[in-house]
């Protein structure tokens, strides 16, 4: 039986998207559901950020040497409130990727130490782990964790039973980029917490996803992407460094900072706040993004992350059920994306992008205008589809989705 071609909220009214489609630069003729590669800033946003590079160039100096120190600060504070986090414990990163190597190569570990992660990690900073663990001797130990997961505690019980006496950090996803899966964070913490063991967040998807409060989290480090969940423009990330730990941690780029004889601010704050000439505007329109996006929603902010999440699970049920897919987690461990186990591909080899290349993702592009990533997992010829849902989303788009997939895929 074919489901109803409508979905519904709380209470009961048919969704669609919010706002004006033309607030996003987005392709009109084309169906997005791949706001979690790389995000979307509105124009809105765009157009602050356009203001203040002309403030920048008008005046470079100005803007470096006296300008720059407020702006960044006032930017700061205001994610920090977003977050849950205090301004000293916060800075601005370019991506999440660049956090966590920042913590990564700042630690020292020794022969025999463990690096705990888990088999769903995103590729380029599960690279920078086993770069760390090649230079310095340690041993990167793996949880595998099967889909479709059942519970949070599976996950969690996936983890500890890799834990040993020898296990110094846990690099881990709040949000699966791979699989969609919302982790659960505040449980494994705490039980890292309570052996001994430092907890690297890699929070690439939870900012606007789903709420933060990074100091009851009480994670030694955590980073996430502004540019995604959040709109802001790209180049936009932070890193927190919970302050017991901020000591030993250096930016990748050493610079003026590291020398510097101030007393007003925290040597974490003076050498992550200049780390070389760049352009600041993306962390600067932060604030704006927040902003905006939050404005979009009666309910503010938790408004729209309630809305997105409602809008992926209802997408997930109606593409499950027309096309016979199983989803891969269950609904409290999902925000506003889903995973769906779909036919294998009829190729058994690798892509060769890290940023995706099955052949069907490409005829769904180039044939339907249908943006959605097809991701090889576990590997090779077994795969995944990972659909968004973003406030620019309506149900139409996964109609059309679907509809494209019934075309596309082999009978």
């Amino acid at each position: 039986m074919q489901p109803e071609r409508h979905f519904t909220d709380q209470n009961g009214e048919q969704m669609m998207a919010i706002g004006h489609r033309s607030h996003w630069p987005l392709e009109e003729d084309m169906t997005f559901l791949n706001h979690g590669s790389f995000g979307c800033c509105p124009r809105p946003v765009l157009a602050y950020q356009q203001e203040l590079r002309d403030r920048l160039e008008r005046q470079p100096v100005r803007f470096f040497v006296h300008d720059l120190e407020s702006l960044w600060d006032e930017a700061r504070t205001s994610l920090a409130h977003f977050l849950g986090a205090t301004p000293e414990g916060l800075t601005f990163v370019a991506n999440a990727t660049h956090g966590v190597n920042t913590v990564l190569r700042s630690l020292e570990f020794e022969k025999g130490d463990e690096l705990l992660v888990t088999d769903h990690e995103y590729n380029a900073c599960r690279n920078a782990l086993n770069y760390v663990a090649e230079r310095t001797g340690a041993m990167v130990s793996v949880a595998k964790i099967d889909l479709p997961v059942k519970q949070p505690e599976d996950i969690l019980a996936s983890i500890l039973e890799k834990v040993t006496s020898r296990t110094k950090l846990l690099l881990i996803d709040h949000v699966s980029s791979p699989t969609a899966v919302v982790f659960p964070m505040e449980s494994i913490v705490k039980e890292m917490r309570s052996r001994g063991i430092e907890t690297l967040v890699d929070g690439a998807h939870a900012p606007g996803m789903l709420p933060l409060d990074l100091e009851n989290l009480g994670a030694e480090y955590y980073t996430g992407n502004c540019h995604k969940w959040l709109c802001a423009p790209k180049g936009a990330a932070f890193l927190y460094v919970r302050p017991d730990c901020q000591p030993r941690i250096r930016p990748l780029a050493i610079s003026h900072g590291a020398n510097a004889t101030r007393k007003d601010r925290s040597p974490f704050h003076l050498e992550f706040s200049w780390t070389g000439t760049s352009d600041p505007t993306a962390c600067l329109s932060v604030p704006k993004a927040i902003e905006w996006v939050g404005q979009q929603h009666p309910k503010g902010w938790p408004g729209v992350m309630e809305r997105n999440n409602l809008l992926a699970l209802c997408a997930r049920s109606y593409i499950s059920e027309s096309l016979n897919w199983q989803p891969t987690a269950p609904v409290s461990m999902v925000g506003s994306m889903v995973s769906f186990h779909m036919p294998d591909s009829e190729t058994n080899t690798q892509p060769t992008s890290p940023l995706y290349a099955d052949p069907l993702q490409d005829k769904l592009w180039g044939e339907h205008r249908v943006e959605v990533p097809i991701i090889p997992w576990p590997a090779p010829p077994k795969r995944l589809m990972r659909i968004s849902s973003q406030l620019y989303n309506a149900p139409e788009d996964y109609f059309k989705l679907t509809e494209s997939l019934k075309i596309v895929l082999p009978s």
